[in-house]
């Protein structure tokens, strides 16, 4: 009869028309995801591609406004330099090489020596009355301490021996303005600094080399077109059913890939396009300035700004970018090579949209998307209540894990903050350095040196630190809670209160206790030990004493969190147990090793690895009891990799060092709680 009902309800079916079809196709999860995919892809390189255009503007913007200013302070240096005077008046050259340069700017003249305002055109420093030149007023050393700050920052690069600190300041005051403090220097050290605010040298405005809307559009009218095609694909049968979906995504993936291949080809060419054209402008701003100034330039002046690759075309470091030449031509090798260095970060984040987009696509067309669909309608209310948790974990837990992941496979220190990580990428480098590096011991004449800065020393140190500690932890923390166990023991609440006080108090103020404990000459223990006829012991001068001040610290620490534990497998032993043990004439010893330890071992072996874990990265107690002295000897990996980091400030190495602790830490967390099963249940 089904067999029937069945046959009769195919032919009383209405027949699908050519639109159903469509539609039916367009519904597709495969076409949802492409469409999506592309929206997504497309977006992303169209603002991409505005970002880039933007910051060539600004930066044409200010290689003109820096070319504008560093002319002028070449003119202002040459007639300080030519000039007998200490402070000469420079108000007219000012003036002149205003009207030269342009209507809209005004400037000012800042020399360190005595504080003086030499000249200026700014409206606000005409309205503290006195001539010029003067001395900077009490509201004027804002001013005074940028000049100090770019001396400050001229002479860290100099004694650094690169390029870290900014050596020229570029700011937009408001819009349509921009204002370029750069310092001037006589007989080759910073004597002042110039400030030129003007007008924004505006370029011309750049669009998007296709319409998004067609970028769009026209794949998923592709796909339309080919939808008979797929849609002859048999649909009965899960085997069927998997190919039509995989040849579905396969198609849908082509067509992302030529579109983002198309897009990305043209959007790199128009930005290639707009850096050269950015670049040509400039190279003719720079040959105008030439010529206007070239009639008015004091001796030397012109000179100086004719020698070499464009004196005024500089950096924020103050180097000459070589862009352009001292004839105002475009330097056409260098072009090249500064094109490439702004286009490659842009192919990058091209390939990052079409990833996206793919994976995107992939959640889609494999069917991933209806399925969290369905779960998140069946368990919503579940993923409602934790979805506060979640979020919370993936900002204060997952993103900075990965970035520190990443981070440990670049070169990033202190000098390079500012560069883009993708241009840091180093590989492997890093854990190779850390783990090939053996040079631990080494025989001297003096005898065995160690090397305390190495690695698998203060791997070793570790370990000495973490066994040592939980053993002390362990066994007082054993014994008190064995005693604390005793039947009818008086006073037993008081004794918990007690014992339990070391835990409750924050760790770096006990910590900083013991430290004065054990200070040589004011501390406690040194004067027991005087009081005893004893000499005072230098407890931080010594491997093994500095070693001793940190175990006593830490196991005062520690022992109040395993008796609490302990205590509390202990009550949850039935005394059935060790009274029919005791009618077998089992020992107190007997009783302990065959009852009570198997019994605690589904509580103690997780406490174990929870407090190895805390003690493997307890930072606060040697750092702050014994700091890792002598010499670094008593190092744990932890406090290394925050030396490393806030110290050395070898960002991407310290993150190495705490990735390498991670993965020592997982193996072990594994192994163990494999080996000794204690996250299994307890068959009795």
């Amino acid at each position: 009869m089904s067999e029937l009902t069945e046959r009769y309800a195919r032919v009383a079916a209405p027949a699908a028309t050519p639109a159903t079809r469509v539609l039916r196709f367009v519904l597709q999860p495969a076409a949802l995801g492409l469409l999506l995919a592309l929206a997504l892809s497309v977006a992303l390189g169209q603002w991409f591609y505005g970002q880039a255009t933007a910051g060539l503007a600004a930066q044409r913007e200010s290689r003109v406004a820096v070319i504008e200013t560093a002319a002028l302070a070449d003119r202002v240096a040459a007639e300080l330099a030519s000039s007998a005077d200490d402070a000469p008046a420079l108000q007219p050259l000012v003036a002149e090489t205003l009207t030269r340069l342009g209507a809209g700017r005004q400037a000012r003249v800042l020399r360190l020596a005595g504080a003086r305002l030499l000249a200026s055109t700014f409206a606000a420093d005409s309205d503290a009355g006195a001539e010029l030149p003067r001395r900077l007023t009490r509201e004027e050393k804002p001013l005074f301490d940028l000049a100090q700050e770019l001396r400050a920052a001229i002479d860290t690069n100099r004694s650094e021996g690169g390029y870290r600190k900014a050596q020229l300041r570029v700011s937009r005051p408001s819009a349509g303005r921009i204002l370029v403090t750069l310092p001037y220097t006589l007989q080759g050290e910073m004597a002042g600094l110039v400030q030129l605010e003007g007008p924004v040298a505006g370029g011309a405005a750049l669009t998007a080399p296709l319409p998004p809307s067609l970028l769009v559009v026209a794949p998923v009218l592709a796909l339309l077109l080919l939808a008979p095609l797929v849609g002859r694909v048999a649909t009965s049968g899960e085997g069927l059913r998997s190919a039509r979906t995989w040849t579905l995504a396969v198609l849908a993936l082509g067509l992302l890939s030529a579109v983002c291949t198309l897009s990305g080809t043209r959007l790199t060419a128009g930005l290639a396009s707009a850096f050269a054209t950015d670049n040509v402008a400039v190279a003719n701003d720079y040959a105008q300035l030439r010529g206007r100034l070239a009639t008015a330039a004091p001796e030397g002046a012109a000179a100086a700004g004719a020698a070499g690759p464009a004196r005024w075309d500089v950096d924020e470091f103050q180097r000459p970018r070589d862009l352009i030449g001292a004839d105002g031509r475009v330097v056409a090798a260098s072009a090249v090579r500064a094109a490439a260095g702004t286009l490659a970060p842009f192919r990058k984040a091209l390939w990052g949209n079409w990833a996206l987009g793919a994976l995107l696509l992939g959640f889609f067309a494999l069917g991933f998307a209806e399925r969290l669909r369905a779960t998140l309608v069946r368990y919503r209310y579940a993923y409602l209540y934790v979805a506060p948790a979640m979020i919370g974990m993936l900002v204060l837990v997952f993103f900075p894990f990965a970035y520190g992941i990443t981070l440990s496979f670049t070169g990033q220190t202190i000098f390079n903050t500012n560069v883009p990580l993708t241009d840091l990428w180093v590989g492997f480098a890093n854990y190779l350095d850390i783990i090939s590096n053996v040079d631990v011991a080494k025989h001297t004449a003096g005898g065995w040196a160690i090397n305390y800065q190495n690695f698998y020393w203060t791997l070793f140190i570790t370990v000495c630190w973490t066994v040592s500690n939980v053993s002390v932890g362990l066994g007082l923390g054993m014994i008190l809670a064995l005693a604390l166990n005793t039947p009818n023991l008086r006073g037993k609440a008081i004794y918990r209160v007690l014992l339990i006080l070391p835990w409750a108090i924050p760790n770096y103020i006990t910590a900083l206790i013991w430290k004065a404990l054990f200070h040589q000459q004011f501390g406690a223990i040194n004067q027991a030990i005087q009081m005893f006829g004893g000499q005072p012991v230098a407890w931080f001068d010594s491997v093994f004493a500095a070693f001793m001040t940190g175990l006593a610290t830490n196991g005062w620490l520690s022992f109040p969190f395993m008796m609490v534990v302990i205590l509390g497998g202990l009550q949850s032993i039935s005394a059935d147990m060790y009274e029919a043990a005791e009618l077998e004439g089992a020992t107190r010893r007997q009783q302990f090793w065959g009852i009570t330890l198997p019994l605690l071992k589904p509580t103690l072996v997780p406490a174990v690895i929870l407090s190895v874990v805390w003690t493997f990265n307890m930072f606060n107690v040697i750092y702050l009891v014994s700091g890792g002295e002598p010499a670094g000897a008593n190092e744990i990996l932890i406090t290394k990799a925050y030396k490393i980091a806030f110290e050395e400030y070898r960002y991407a190495y310290s993150a190495a060092y705490s990735t390498v602790i991670f993965l020592i830490l997982l193996v072990y967390g594994v192994f163990q709680t494999r080996m000794t099963r204690a996250t299994e249940a307890v068959h009795t």
